[in-house]
């Protein structure tokens, strides 16, 4: 099963067809289903008194069946002379059916002679690539099969719709005005091939070109769906050629411990309507099948994102295999039942090889509902890209807002909880449908600026134990950088709690500081500035200010998700660029880098960067992420004085707790734990 990717994307791939096609070798026809596999879909095309012509024939027995079941009136072709006369000579006895050597490129025959042209195999055998020679072969072949078709006539195309091949046969007839219609095709492959791709019929139909007519639609086995445009069609097919694979794979029960993940659409948009993922327990439990469905608005939560998470998950469920659904944001839900019953026929497709059939699968969730999410507003930025604003109820009722990055849904940005006024808790438990003069809105809900909720930040603010004392406990002019802005919750909980600090924040684009203002309670005052700048700008230009800073931190999102590099961009962990930081940063100061990092040999190339630039060099790895909290300083830590430091550390972090519980106007509720979180700093 090597060959089997790992997510559709790599049907994208030129070499993993490279590779498909030259294991398989001489095997090709049978990957295209013989006539018990075609017929349910050939039958519903091609009637008794059709003209056919089979181009491509080769030596398949596709013609003899259709003929030995009444469709007789069949021209085979090939360019190939020895297979003709093969083929003559094997059909003897099916004196209405010919065989004829012939160019498809070039067939010497009547303008609208046939009502069906079937290809069982020659597009692919054709189209081996999009160079420009390879490009204009099939385009001749396209202009003649449209000619020698009459109106109202179909192209039959049998093809594994490689990604190419699939594109120009969707531009070429959608772009001359004929409907198209795909069908997945169970082709029945024997049980000892290796090689498992699902074959497609593609029908094109010849029509006269009509203004507004939806001209693609696909057959998903369970639903017909017709589409606007014919790009978001790829998908689909992407879709569907994905499934059979993974169906295939994890009915041979051949995993090797990954989770395979799916999407399913049910209409032809951009976003999936659920991402499944597959998660197998190690261990042999008595349970052996379940379905866990993530409520709406929890998607980005640690148990549900991360392999680790959905393996905690899934060992906390006790089953043998847990598929994981997630729901996507550009969908509405209706409840858990409307769900349970759309998911119902796939997921069961996805059942372990050893699961009885007749016995009912649970479907599971952590509560009654799906949950809650309400978009407030989307926002589309020149330099940052689209942003959404969203209210998610998460557990207890509580109300949580998030600034979510298009470009990377999986992660939130920003997140504040809201304090539920009385007004909303009257709402939210029903009343209101009692009493229709009362209706609730956004004004009602709080920012409660005792909640801070990424546990990085925590570790972040933690930084400011590696400060004198004096910096943060005395009305010290302390002043401190933030690089990226977000939602403002970092330098807003940092501002409110620790007051006597002066924060200047930088963002590049102005419209987060627009989404930070409008809904996450971001607000200027004295002690705290934002500047609409380049944050690298901002910092090189420092020096010549004579401008320093006590603490910089950088918490910014890298936009480029090709590399392992999530925050910070790559541009500001250079090394010239980290030596400006270090000449900005106080002697006493300490700077705090945020960084989230895939790839382990980038990750050591940039923290061994770091610690070639400052003197003593401390981390943090937070526990339920994958951001790894750095601080730099410029003063040296002598190694007689390491216990020292630790120590005064742990001391200070201590006071900063006390500090943050004696300005939280509800210290029982505030549940930041500098302690914790900074429990497993190590220098180095």
């Amino acid at each position: 099963m090597e060959l089997l990717p790992k997510s559709h994307t790599e049907f994208d791939s030129p070499e993993y067809w490279d590779k498909f096609f030259k294991r398989l070798g001489s095997k090709t026809f049978e990957w295209y289903g013989e006539y018990p596999q075609l017929c349910g879909i050939l039958h519903k095309y091609v009637k008794t008194n059709d003209r056919i012509l089979m181009v491509g024939c080769g030596n398949s027995q596709l013609s003899a069946d259709l003929y030995d079941v009444g469709i007789t009136n069949i021209t085979n072709i090939d360019i190939s002379d020895v297979v003709i006369r093969q083929m003559t000579d094997k059909n003897r006895t099916r004196t209405e059916m010919s065989f004829v050597k012939m160019d498809v490129t070039e067939m010497p025959l009547e303008e609208g002679e046939f009502s069906v042209v079937l290809d069982k195999g020659t597009l692919d055998a054709l189209m081996v690539n999009t160079d420009n020679e390879v490009v204009l072969t099939v385009d001749k072949m396209f202009s003649e099969i449209q000619r020698v078709l009459k109106l109202g006539g179909r192209y039959i195309c049998i093809s594994l719709l490689q990604d190419h091949i699939l594109r120009k046969l969707l531009a070429h007839f959608s772009q001359s005005g004929w409907p198209i219609r795909i069908h997945r095709i169970h082709s029945g492959n024997p049980a000892d091939s290796e090689f498992q791709l699902p074959v497609f019929a593609v029908i094109c139909t010849k029509f006269k070109k009509m203004e507004g007519m939806k001209q693609v639609c696909a057959d998903r086995e369970y639903k017909i769906e017709r589409v606007e445009k014919v790009d978001n069609l790829v998908n689909v097919v992407k879709e569907m050629q994905y499934y059979g694979i993974l169906r295939e794979q994890i009915s041979n029960n051949s995993m090797s411990g990954h989770q395979p993940s799916l999407c399913l659409y049910n209409e032809v948009v951009k976003a999936p309507r659920y991402t499944l993922y597959i998660v197998d327990s190690p261990k042999p439990c008595v349970n052996k099948f379940a379905i866990f469905i993530a409520p709406e608005g929890r998607e980005t939560d640690w148990l549900f994102s991360t392999e680790a998470g959905r393996q905690q998950l899934s060992s906390n469920a006790g089953f043998q295999r847990l598929v994981v659904v997630l729901l996507d944001r550009n969908h509405s839900y209706q409840s858990l039942k409307s769900i349970q019953d759309e998911l119902s026929a796939k997921v069961m497709e996805l059942a372990p090889p050893f699961y009885r059939p007749g016995i009912k699968v649970p479907f599971l969730s952590l509560g009654s509902d799906i949950g809650k999410r309400t978009v407030r507003k989307k926002y589309m930025s020149e330099s940052g890209g689209d942003y959404i604003v969203e209210d998610v109820v998460g557990d207890d009722g509580h109300i949580f807002r998030r600034l979510i990055f298009l470009s990377n849904q999986s992660l939130i940005q920003s997140e504040v909880k809201l304090v539920v006024g009385k007004f909303i808790k009257y709402y939210l438990t029903g009343e209101h449908k009692r009493n229709k003069k009362k209706s609730a809105t956004s004004a009602d809900l709080v920012i409660d600026k005792s909640y801070l909720a990424c546990q990085h930040h925590h570790s972040m603010i933690g930084g400011l134990a590696f400060l004198p004392p004096e910096s943060f406990l005395k009305d010290k002019s302390t002043t401190c950088l933030i690089i990226g802005l977000g939602g403002g919750a970092l330098p807003l909980y940092i501002h409110q709690n620790i007051p006597q600090l002066y924060i200047d924040v930088v963002d590049i684009d102005p419209t987060i500081v627009k989404i930070a203002k409008d809904w996450f309670g971001f607000k200027n005052d004295n002690n705290l500035q934002v500047h609409i700048a380049d944050g690298l700008d901002f910092i090189k230009n420092s020096p010549s200010k004579g401008q320093q800073y006590d603490v910089i931190m950088f918490d910014i999102d890298s936009k480029d998700p090709s590399i392992g590099l999530r925050c910070s961009p790559p541009i500001f962990v250079e090394e010239e660029f980290l030596k400006t930081v270090s000449s900005v940063l106080t002697e006493t100061g300490v700077f705090v880098l945020n960084l989230v990092c895939r790839d382990e040999d980038l990750k050591k190339h940039i923290t061994d960067r770091i610690k070639s630039i400052f003197k003593t060099v401390y981390s943090v790895k937070s526990e339920d992420e994958v951001n790894t909290i750095i601080y730099g300083q410029n003063m040296n830590t002598s190694d007689s004085s390491i216990d020292t430091k630790v120590n005064t550390v742990h001391s200070n972090v201590k006071k900063l707790q006390d500090l943050l519980q004696k300005n939280v106007k509800k210290p029982h509720m505030s549940h930041v734990d500098l302690i914790e979180s900074m429990s497993n700093f190590k220098i180095g």
